[in-house]
């Protein structure tokens, strides 16, 4: 049994190196994610359509967040092994790669939101026998509200490579604080100027669309202005403008490894809106509580996030200096500390359900709806925690096509359908249809944990570029 445990628990060293990874990104995830349901609060303090509005909004525009993640998620898997391998030229040409991508994706983000986003939004506006919320009004609400937002995505690209790439120098610690002041100035800005206050007009959604445009302004200039400074702490940026190539070699290696991870994450996010449109068919209240549910979840998943993080910073750098069987035993230590962490936060969200609802300006039986969501939502972390863990381990490795079978597979085969179907056919209330659609994650955990134990995932990709 000792020798058991010893496959799963590290030492002090071991917890002292993942407490220096984790304890910056936890800190930035934290206070982006409370002052993200603060901002929630704030809007729902305006009533159920505002709310309404901008969580349909923030749900399209997920979309393009995540497509963007998985981009720059697969260049990184290269940038992290390039830094344990030493190559600073190549860490710079996967920068290169980054900023490319990001481009592209912002431009046609912007171009289908401008010309479509009336047609997305209508799609998740239904009414309902609850006679809860106006369409009308919720629907004109969202729409203002993504029209300014879409002056922030460029910066928020842009940000997201360099952020990503100090992050795979293993340095935490800069983004965080970049993070920490942006989503300050989101807060501040958003209770100016969504309720006009100490002289500043009264804007509505349209406030905090202009307060979180702002600070992603401010947080693209800090990471851009650190990293162009501390150029001697981060050597990839010294070569990273000296040319604008990219050798053919490390092109076809990047998107051969790398389009499947676009193309995992551009599919997942879709199944995941999907599947909100597919609960917005039990009318306005619906929206409304999983709103709610959905921002105090941001804080209570910050700890499985930080220590995906993690996994992908700490193997992908032992994969890079060849040292796979060590990676593999982090791996097993690093998803089971996950497990540990996440039923841990599983417990205290339980207990926490019924107290944030109560901070929102919205009708009783939206509150009441949110508070079993959030219940249900708490009993899938530990899944989520460790799907996530194994997803960042396997992808270190560069097998990005597994990555693409266990996580946008399982949710297109059985998430997507559940929910649909469910949604269709059956009269089932929006909190059994999350349940039953979510359900679909203890398939996919035990697909990671075979995955892990059975594949040979842990290689270093860049041995020979």
């Amino acid at each position: 049994m000792t020798l058991n445990l010893k496959k799963y628990i590290g030492d002090a060293a071991f917890y002292k190196m993942v407490l220096f990874i984790t304890l910056p990104i936890m800190l930035q995830n934290a206070l982006t994610s409370v002052v993200g349901l603060l901002d929630n609060v704030m809007v729902g303090q305006m009533g159920t359509n505002e709310m309404t509005g901008v969580s349909v909004a923030n749900n399209l525009l997920f979309v393009y967040l995540i497509i963007c993640f998985g981009a720059v998620s697969g260049a990184g898997i290269f940038s992290a092994q390039f830094f344990g391998k030493g190559d600073h030229k190549g860490m710079a040409a996967a920068f290169r790669m980054k900023l490319y991508i990001c481009v592209v994706i912002t431009l046609i983000s912007i171009l289908i939101f401008l010309y479509f986003g009336k047609d997305l939004i209508s799609l998740y506006m239904h009414e309902s026998d609850d006679q809860i919320g106006d369409v009308v009004a919720a629907s004109k609400a969202s729409w203002n509200y993504l029209l300014i937002m879409l002056a922030g995505l460029p910066f928020l690209g842009i940000s997201m490579c360099y952020s990503s790439t100090v992050r795979e120098c293993g340095v935490t610690v800069p983004p965080m604080i970049a993070g920490i002041i942006s989503v300050l100035v989101d807060l501040v800005l958003n209770y100016l100027l969504i309720f006009g206050k100490f002289g500043f007009p009264e804007l509505g959604v349209q406030g905090a669309a202009i307060a979180t445009v702002i600070s992603r302004v401010t947080d693209c200039t800090i990471n851009v202005v650190y990293t162009h400074i501390r150029a001697g702490r981060f050597l990839f940026i010294k070569h990273a403008y000296k040319t604008f190539k990219v050798s053919v070699s490390l092109l076809k290696s990047i998107t051969f490894k790398g389009l499947p991870l676009v193309i995992n994450e551009g599919l997942w996010v879709l199944s995941i809106t999907v599947a909100s449109q597919c609960y917005s068919r039990r009318g306005i209240s619906a929206v409304a509580a999983l709103s709610i549910d959905s921002s105090i979840s941001n804080v209570f998943n910050i700890f499985f996030i930080a220590m995906g993080s993690a996994v992908a910073i700490i193997v992908g750098q032992m994969l890079g200096a060849n040292k796979i069987e060590e990676a593999k035993e982090t791996t097993r230590k690093l998803v089971f500390t996950t497990f540990v962490i996440c039923v841990a936060t599983s417990l205290v969200m339980a207990c926490c359900s019924g107290f944030f609802p109560e901070f929102y300006q919205t009708e009783p039986e939206v509150k009441s709806i949110a508070i079993k969501l959030i219940l249900v939502h708490s009993c899938f972390i530990p899944f989520y925690g460790i799907c996530n863990s194994a997803y960042f381990a396997i992808r270190s490795g560069g097998k990005t096509w597994l990555t693409f079978i266990f996580d946008s597979g399982i949710q297109w085969v059985l998430f997507v359908p559940i929910a649909y179907l469910l949604s269709h056919l059956t009269d089932l209330n929006v909190i059994l249809l999350f349940a039953c659609a979510n359900c679909s994650d203890i398939l996919k955990t035990l697909i990671a944990l075979v995955f892990l134990k059975k594949i040979r995932w842990a290689q270093n990709i860049v041995e020979s570029k």
